[in-house]
């Protein structure tokens, strides 16, 4: 987990280390007298559980709630002994923090035990069996969900990052309160990224924007939402956020006043209509509403009005659509910012009354909700969930999840290959919907602003938009590219002989719609690159060759070296130019030769290659950044940079000794061609990312396939040329009825330049797929 140090092992604690009581570890030996023992502050709440627990209560399973949390805590704390965080702190701070926070929105006792355990498996010795013979199998569910969480090792962070969203997708499918602990702990991480590295807590905060607090507001928790999006605000604007700090600060005395003035004249007036059990408060915006809100609409602090709003609450929904009347005679209403929520609820859940009137001679929001409705939009699904056994959603409540049951769909499906549509589509799902419309049977759907029928088809189901050939909007036959508007009833109508059509690409307005597009046109155009593939290898090998060699060993091996489970994979990446007909023809000559003869090494070449490593590995000192050596690794030798896989700096390398005395060649470590040189035929080598002239530039080849129409080609290079990347070849390949497929050779400084760059490629709409060639 985040900012976890360990002591030496000598110091730990670890549930192995006691005697064995009925074949568990004993959790405490001598039960410690006070709370003041722990050393550690600790919440009144926790306090009062540890008092009313008896003493060496925890060898068997508790049931009762206080017991269950105070042993949980004890043995986190036990568990947890000699292990600290970056800033020094103990690390039980953290699960206690961790657990407080679950606490303050309702959770249940087992998930705030969950809470307090939530790393023990992770960091420390005990096992799953062990946590379930303490605490039953509820809290080892949850706990090992948690853990399941946890990140994997990637060299690319974009895959990483979707890797860990799609497990986290998962576990929430089994169990939405597993992501209840992880919004908790990611929470107090964001409040104690003070210790990390700037970078760290750059890319930390950025994924808590663009996920996490998208992830809480989806699940009704405004209360982790906004601190999540302020703190991640900060961090990431420091500026902006100084800015609106001081701005709010120094304006504080004025608007409170002027809010208290308010309050009083509507609480006179509510009560003058019989409505004296309405509740009015004040209360100010967080600071990334109000700067998201000026980024929006591009005015400044001083024109932003509604930095503070009013809310009421009110005893029944009855009262609150009163009260809404009362609001609207006092103040005059500001046409089009009316929605009630309380009649169509948002999808996470949240109801109430929103209305815009003008106040004191400045605009003011008005929220108006009963006590039940202001509890679920703190603490959403904490507040309202009902479980069945094993945690997963009572079927009233399922609805509210669709979008959750889509991604795991659209995962077991097979449609999150490309990390970059998984992570657009993921997004796209976390914010907030702009169009609301029906199903026919009445059921709420909602989509983003400009949405298509095509869109609507699958966000229903990906099988719907597969086959959907027409729709009725409000009893009206209308094209698929209609867009939506709020209130619409939309039939969509199907056929199993319909399918996508690339034109469809040109309309959607959502990724996900935009994905499964492509998604099935990749499948369902397999045979026809598979098929690609194999000419390309039959015009080199002829029939006999091609044929003899497409059911063989080699081939198959081939096809694992590339990464590739079987041939016809092997096939279709080079119908498509994801691999050089070359870069597979060397390989199966490599294969074959190994098969025949035992491969003899000229002693010449031998001598060579273990002689230049020898004087690398006894290098006594590395050339510093200054010296203007652009790789480390290969000083004074001839090396070039390999044509087959065009490294980049920032990404990593390695150095291969070529034989006949021809120097050091330099490949991606993810190079096709890598596989099959003999290990001590390698160099360890680096970019010297400060030696590199400005305006230095590396070639790279990519193949594009899009749709075919006139002008593609030119939106793409200009597209390239706003961002300033020259092209120093492109050549385009057409075939009537099919996609374009467009070869370009770009001139690049670094890594992060090329993933920006195929992203802004990617997201084009006539934009099939786009490939780096000559990789693994």
């Amino acid at each position: 987990m985040l900012n976890v140090t360990t002591a030496p092992k000598s110091t730990q604690a670890n549930a192995g280390c006691g005697s064995e009581v009925c074949g568990l570890p004993e959790i405490r030996t001598h039960p410690f007298s006070s709370v003041d023992d722990y050393g550690i502050a600790l919440p009144e709440w926790l306090k009062d559980c540890i008092k009313h627990i008896p003493p060496g209560l925890g060898q068997s399973c508790p049931i009762d709630s206080e017991a269950l949390l105070a042993a949980a805590f004890d043995l986190a704390f036990q568990l947890h002994e000699g292990q600290f965080r970056a800033s020094g702190d103990p690390y039980i701070v953290h699960p206690v923090a961790v657990a407080d926070l679950l606490r303050d929105i309702g959770a249940s006792a087992s998930v705030i035990a969950a809470g307090f355990l939530h790393d023990v498996v992770e960091d420390t010795d005990l096992t799953p069996e062990q946590l379930e013979d303490y605490f039953g199998a509820e809290v080892r569910e949850l706990v090992e969900g948690v853990t399941k969480l946890g990140g994997i090792n990637f060299t690319n962070h974009t895959e990483a990052q979707a890797e860990n969203l799609r497990k986290m997708f998962l576990a929430m499918a089994s169990d939405i309160r597993v992501v209840l602990v992880k919004l908790a702990d990611r929470l107090h991480n964001m409040r104690t990224l003070g210790s990390l590295q700037a970078d760290k807590q750059q890319r930390i905060a950025r994924e808590t924007r663009e996920i996490y607090a998208p992830l809480a507001n989806r699940l009704g928790i405004g209360r982790f939402k906004w601190e999540l999006e302020d703190l991640a605000f900060k961090l990431l604007e420091p500026e902006a956020f100084r800015e609106i700090q001081q701005e709010v600060a120094t304006k504080r005395s004025e608007r409170e006043n002027r809010l208290a003035t308010t309050v009083e004249l509507l609480t006179e007036r509510l009560a003058s209509a019989g409505l004296d059990a309405c509740e009015v408060t004040g209360r100010p915006k967080h600071l990334y509403g109000i700067w998201s809100k000026m980024q929006r609409q591009q005015k400044a602090f001083h024109e932003i009005f509604d930095v503070a709003a009013l809310r009421i609450i009110a005893p029944s929904v009855e009262t609150c659509y009163r009260a809404l009347a009362v609001v609207h005679d006092t103040f005059r209403p500001i046409p089009g910012r009316f929605k009630d929520y309380i009649g169509l609820a948002k999808p996470n859940g949240y109801q109430s009354l929103h209305t815009a009137v003008i106040g004191k001679h400045r605009p003011i929001e008005v929220q108006i909700r009963t006590p039940g409705m202001h509890r679920v939009s703190e603490f959403g699904i904490a507040a309202h969930w009902e479980y069945k056994e094993g945690g997963s959603p009572a079927a009233a409540n399922k609805e509210r999840f669709n979008w959750l049951r889509q991604l795991v769909e659209w995962q077991q499906e097979g449609g999150n290959d490309d990390h970059n549509d998984y992570l657009a589509s993921i997004k796209e799902d976390l914010f907030d919907e702009e169009v609301f419309v029906f199903t026919p049977k009445g059921d709420v759907v909602g989509l983003r602003k400009d949405s298509t029928v095509v869109d609507f088809a699958y966000r229903i189901h990906s099988e719907v938009g597969n086959h959907c050939h027409g729709a009725r909007i409000n009893d009206r036959l209308c094209p698929l590219s209609t867009s939506l508007q709020n209130g619409d009833f939309v039939q969509v109508l199907t056929s199993k002989t319909a399918h996508p059509s690339l034109d469809w690409l040109n309309f959607v307005a959502t990724p996900t719609a935009r994905n499964r597009i492509r998604q099935w046109y990749k499948r369902s155009h397999r045979d026809e690159t598979i098929q690609r593939g194999k000419d390309l290898l039959e015009r080199e090998l002829g029939r006999n060759g091609f044929d003899a060699l497409l059911s063989s060993e080699a081939m198959t091996r081939v096809a694992e070296r590339c990464n590739l489970p079987v041939t016809e994979d092997l096939l279709a990446a080079l119908g498509f130019g994801a691999l050089t007909l070359q870069q597979v023809l060397n390989r199966l000559r490599e294969e074959i030769r190994l098969q025949t003869v035992e491969p003899e090494q000229p002693l010449s070449n031998v001598n060579v290659a273990k002689r230049l490593v020898a004087q690398v590995e006894s290098s006594p000192a590395r050339l510093p950044a200054s010296d203007g050596v652009p790789i480390l690794g290969v000083e004074g030798l001839d090396y070039r940079l390999g044509g087959c896989c065009s490294p980049l700096p920032g990404e990593a390398i390695l150095g291969t000794v070529a034989l006949g005395n021809h120097g050091i060649t330099i490949h991606r470590q993810d190079c096709v061609n890598v596989g099959s040189i003999p290990s001590e035929r390698r160099l360890p080598v680096r970019w010297n990312q400060g030696a590199f002239i400005e305006g230095e530039r590396f070639p790279v080849q990519l193949r594009i396939e899009v749709i075919d129409r006139v002008g593609i080609l030119k939106d793409i290079l200009m597209r390239l040329s706003h961002n300033h990347i020259n092209v120093s070849d492109a050549r385009v390949k057409t075939s009537y009825g099919k996609p374009a497929c467009i070869d370009l050779r770009v001139e690049l400084n670094s890594a992060a330049q090329l993933v920006s760059m195929m992203d802004q490629i990617r997201s084009m709409a006539d934009v099939l797929d786009i490939a780096r060639t000559g990789l693994s």
